[in-house]
């Protein structure tokens, strides 16, 4: 078994070709993240990596900015907030997480500075923003277990997010999972539309006639 901080970069790319759709399909309801975790700007590319975890108190954003110094490059940040008054980064912080090798923000709280952000095309997965900043007060550790957008997330865990939402794929299930979607992925791309059709018309008559359904 591959050690939840030591993935290997072959694994991230793979998963930056899966959809969120398909994972969402395998993992559940559970590992998707609610729906006011959204991109900031599109079109979004979608992004995977590993979660570098910071948990942030309303108000105040001083992990989130020590984080960008100390997350790997192709690393995922994710940022538990729920703070809906206050930015938690703004354009220079996301310029040096880029620079840096960070492959997104996602953060159950706002940002500011949103045209810098898109000009730099630096993915960032929040709830919206806000031109008012945060203090720089209060210190947590890094790395530990956060809840983002309803979501329980530990470091390693694996992020995936494009238009579709964020989905986060638990450290221990990451071959299973990749392996899962490849053939899912496979299946779908050898089935035709007629086919899906027939398969989809059989299933649904099937369910209807079962509830009782005669029209």
């Amino acid at each position: 078994m591959t050690d939840a901080n030591e993935f290997p970069d072959r694994f991230q790319g793979e998963f930056q070709d899966i959809p969120t759709t398909t994972l969402a399909d395998l993992l559940g309801r559970d590992r998707v993240m609610d729906i006011g975790i959204r991109p900031l700007w599109t079109p979004v590319p979608r992004v995977a990596g590993l979660a570098f975890t910071v948990s942030c108190p309303p108000g105040d954003n001083l992990m989130l900015h020590a984080a960008i110094h100390r997350a790997e490059p192709g690393s995922v940040i994710v940022v538990e907030s729920g703070d809906l008054d206050w930015a938690l980064a703004g354009g220079n912080v996301c310029a040096v997480a880029r620079r840096r090798g960070v492959a997104a923000f996602v953060a159950d709280g706002l940002i500011r500075d949103l045209a810098e952000v898109r000009e730099l095309g630096f993915p960032v997965f929040a709830r919206g923003v806000i031109p008012v900043p945060g203090a720089k007060k209060a210190v947590r550790p890094l790395n530990e277990p956060v809840r983002c957008g309803g979501v329980r997330i530990e470091a390693g865990d694996m992020v995936v997010a494009d238009e579709e939402g964020v989905v986060a794929v638990p450290a221990a299930r990451r071959e299973e999972i990749l392996g899962a979607a490849r053939a899912r992925l496979e299946k779908e791309a050898a089935e035709s539309l007629d086919d899906w059709e027939r398969s989809h018309r059989a299933r649904i008559d099937a369910i209807l006639a079962e509830r009782g359904y005669q029209g």
